[in-house]
């Protein structure tokens, strides 16, 4: 099989040193199943080989989150990309934060595989090494990958389905090589449902509080810092008050308090106005600072955009802030951790894999002792997401300091080699507090033995759904893994990738007075964001619209009905509005405002728009927009429908199992206590016909006719051994039992789910039901040059 040539510094893919006779690469219906990633397969560490079949993960495992533990060179972030890939297959979106750079290797993928697609992406100086030009390079890693691909079975089809199956986005927060991200968000109120609950507001003040002292390098602890309870009181109370604070209004809030106490004392005594002017200058240093700049630019960090585009289409969002200091990477990672514990928190709840967020090195981010202000969040959603459907994926290299008590939340822990052996007691320590919080077995001698033998790509999997760990090789990634990429490769990779912030909009000619409209026409105002220092709010006319779309399939069992709200610009011909040209707003309805806020001046209404009556119109068109074009991903409902028949066959299921094994226990009991060799092979023939079982309903292997196969063999191994005693019959009798139950539930799983994954469904016009449509006016925040950025 083919490898990758050696390169330093930097993980390696290759498709593993087994001869091709000993595993044949399996075809598509092996591991393209709902719900299931395909991470590699079995592999055997004393004969140094891969053992037959693939290695499926199950989706809903990585609920309960996942640790992926290994050093340099074990092969840890291909996995992970590899984890990502299926994810995107399968419909699920994720928000990757890279530290070191690698992650945005996940958008080199060419489904042609050509040496021209692989050229501008190559590091030449490998190529160098080996006496290659760059374009002699470039076609040995075409090559390279086109063996490999081949040899796990995967193809150009595949490549091809996931670049259509997602969007792919990196975002480079301080930086224009990617796409640039505004952190003004942060600063703004958090939705209703934070600001009702005094716990979770003080907690989110907390961390931005953290974060942002963090980054004037002033030591922000909670309790002791006063610098941390005068800004965390300020941003709280505003919040508490639904209005939305930037840096400017910070700074002014320090220096004249809206608060007249903190805690007994009044201001002035617990934080003179000397020193408070101090704090405010250090602040103000900060905005006034030219490479501060780029953070106060581009896309907010708005986290239902991160997961999905406009068009509901998933998207894996890559945070790459290997350019950023340490404290801006810390200040960053707490700001878009709070915002995704905060947009979890109002989600409805569900069981089944909604959403992945993965971080490619968490070291220094959650330490043992330490409270940098990303440990909180990223502790918080490791408690509380799994409700939520969000999974959380933690990798590192250095096993030492990490809070393995916190780690003991994740399910899931894939480690890699590791490079000591204090990572390595470490690593068992984290194991066992894991298996300990979930109530679940754990043999720490044994995994210690699994651990010392893992090679370069080869991984012990151990998932508490599971009945014992596993040791796997893990698969090709189908992304070209060449290693960080340069600024101005980034710059090339994102070209016009930038997905849309916000729905265009004509820059009409702004006023200072409000246009008079009918009393007939309705008129709502947009709630905005904090904009940026120096800039002037504008109002801009355009189409609201809300209306509730039922999805239904009684054949599938589905009966769902979803709130749409789509806000559209208007124009001046004679379809004054145009749907397509929409986007979803995340806002309801019964948040819009009656006002505007003071000191705004508003974009002229086009005459269309200035009689009731169009809005009529404009309602069917919606309509008809939407029965033209809304859609239900069946995927996360199919997902969910698998994941509830799965959790009903484990627990309907393992009491059958239990009874055959006692009855193949009984049968053994009358065996002839001279032989031996008959009663081994009795007890073998039980244990594998229950772990192959549950571990096809577990998701670990395939629920397919060759798993079912491995079982018969199995269950002929025990008939051979018992033909020898008197109970042969009825012992074969409850195995032949066994397999056709298994049978049987393979068929329903299969019928219940089969071509769920790859439809939408559609509304009929009955099922679409337009409440309302009327003028809004959406927020823009205007530079000094005239230019007009979305403030919402």
């Amino acid at each position: 099989m083919a490898r990758e040539p050696k390169a330093p510094d930097r993980e390696k893919q290759h498709s593993g040193a087994s001869p091709a006779d000993q595993w044949q690469p399996p075809q598509a219906a092996d591991y393209e199943k709902l719900g299931a990633f395909y991470l590699g397969r079995p592999y055997d560490l004393e004969t140094k080989r891969p053992k037959p079949g693939v290695l499926l993960y199950d989706s809903k495992d990585l609920v309960t989150h996942a640790v992926c533990v290994g050093m340099t060179g074990s092969g840890k972030t291909g996995l992970c990309i590899a984890l990502l890939e299926e994810a995107a297959l399968d419909g699920v979106p994720a928000i990757a934060i890279d530290p070191k750079g690698d992650l945005t290797n996940i958008l080199l993928t060419f489904p042609e595989l050509s040496p021209s697609d692989f050229r501008p992406w190559i590091n030449e100086e490998d190529g160098q090494k080996r006496g290659l030009t760059p374009d002699q390079y470039a076609e040995q890693q075409a090559q390279v990958w086109r063996d490999g691909l081949a040899s796990w079975g995967e193809d150009k089809d595949r490549i091809k389905r996931l670049r259509d199956a997602a969007d792919f986005a990196i975002y480079t927060p301080g930086s224009t090589a990617g796409i640039p991200v505004s952190v003004l968000s942060s600063f703004a109120a958090p939705p209703q449902a934070i600001r009702d609950d005094g716990e979770l507001l003080q907690e989110r003040a907390s961390t931005v509080s953290t974060s942002l002292l963090g980054l004037l390098r002033i030591d922000a602890d909670p309790v002791r810092s006063r610098e941390h309870i005068l800004v965390s009181t300020l941003l709280s109370t505003a919040w508490a008050a639904g209005q939305d604070l930037d840096l400017a209004s910070l700074i002014a809030q320090i220096q004249k308090p809206s608060v007249t106490r903190i805690g007994v004392m009044d201001v002035e005594s617990f934080f003179p106005s000397k020193d408070r002017f101090a704090l405010a200058m250090q602040l103000n240093n900060l905005l006034a600072s030219p490479s501060f700049a780029t953070w106060l630019q581009g896309e907010p960090l708005d986290i239902a955009r991160l997961l999905h585009t406009t068009e509901g289409k998933p998207r894996v969002s890559v945070f790459s802030i290997a350019h950023l200091s340490d404290p801006e990477r810390m200040f960053f990672v707490a700001l878009l951790m709070d915002q995704i514990l905060s947009w979890t928190r109002v989600q409805s709840g569900t069981t089944s894999l909604r959403a992945i967020v993965y971080m490619d090195e968490i070291f220094g981010y959650f330490p043992p002792v330490a409270e940098p202000p990303s440990k909180r969040p990223m502790l918080t959603l490791l408690k509380q997401a799994r409700a939520f459907g969000v999974g959380m994926v933690l990798a590192t290299q250095n096993p030492v300091d990490i809070d393995y008590k916190g780690l003991s939340n994740a399910g899931t822990w894939f480690l890699g080699r590791l490079q000591t052996e204090r990572d390595k007691q470490r690593v068992l320590e984290g194991l066992e507090g894991a298996a300990a919080a979930q109530s679940s077995k754990f043999d720490k001698a044994s995994a210690g033995e699994l651990l010392a033998g893992l090679g370069n790509r080869i991984f012990l999997m151990n998932n508490v759904h599971e009945d014992a760990p596993v040791v796997f090789e893990s698969r090709w990634a189908m992304s070209y893994l060449r290693g960080p990429l340069t600024r101005e490769q980034i710059k090339l990779l994102v070209g016009d990738r930038a997905p849309v912030a916000a729905a265009p909009v004509t820059a009409r000619a702004a006023t200072d007075q409000r246009p008079s409209l009918p009393p007939d026409v309705v008129q709502r105002f947009i709630p905005e964001r904090a904009g940026p220092s120096g800039s002037s709010l504008v109002y801009q006319p355009m189409a609201y619209g809300a209306a509730k779309v039922r999805f239904a399939d009684a054949k599938k069992g589905i009966d769902v009905a979803n709130d749409v709200t789509r806000v559209a610009p208007l124009g001046d011909g004679a379809s004054a509005v145009d749907w397509d040209k929409g986007q979803p707003l995340e806002i309801n309805m019964t948040d819009l405002g009656n006002e505007p806020s003071a000191g705004a001046s508003f974009g002229t209404v086009p005459p269309g728009a200035v009689s009731a009556r169009a809005y009529g119109a404009w309602s069917k068109d919606l309509a008809a927009w939407l029965y033209r074009n809304a859609t239900l991903d069946m995927r996360q409902a199919a997902r969910e429908q698998r994941d509830a028949l799965v959790t009903r066959l484990r627990a309907d299921y393992a009491p059958k199992i239990q009874r055959i094994e006692e009855k193949m226990r009984n049968a053994q009991q009358v065996v002839e206590r001279e032989q031996g060799q008959a009663r081994t092979a009795q007890v073998q023939t039980a244990i594998s016909v229950g772990a192959t079982v549950l571990g096809a309903l577990m998701g670990r292997k395939a629920l397919s006719a060759t798993t079912l196969g491995r079982a018969t063999t199995a269950a002929r191994g025990a008939g051979r051994a018992m033909e020898q005693q008197q109970d042969v019959a009825r012992a074969k009798e409850d195995v032949a039992a066994a397999q056709r139950d298994l049978e049987s539930l393979n068929a329903e799983i299969e019928q219940r789910v089969t071509g769920m994954d790859s439809l939408a469904l559609r509304p009929t016009k009955s099922n679409i039901d337009v409440a309302a449509v009327f003028l809004v006016w959406a927020p823009y925040w205007k530079d000094s040059a005239g230019a007009l950025t979305p403030g919402w």
